[in-house]
């Protein structure tokens, strides 16, 4: 189970509402939403946004970085 949170103070890019951002991570991606107007936005981990071999088209696409145990 996931488990998301309210960040406190928070205001919503898209449509301003403070204390409406709730934030959770899924497979190393980070994910934030407003439940006032449904804005949501995703960030890379990163490991992938400090690589040096992936073009800047290819970070955006990826999802998730596999790390073998």
């Amino acid at each position: 189970m996931i488990k998301k949170r309210f960040i406190a103070g928070a205001k919503c890019p898209s449509c301003q509402a403070i204390d409406t951002l709730r934030w959770w991570q899924q497979d190393d991606v980070e994910h934030v939403e407003c439940v006032a107007c449904d804005h949501s936005d995703t960030r890379a981990p990163q490991s992938v946004n400090e690589s040096e071999q992936l073009s800047s088209t290819t970070k955006q696409q990826v999802i998730g970085v596999f790390k073998p145990d």
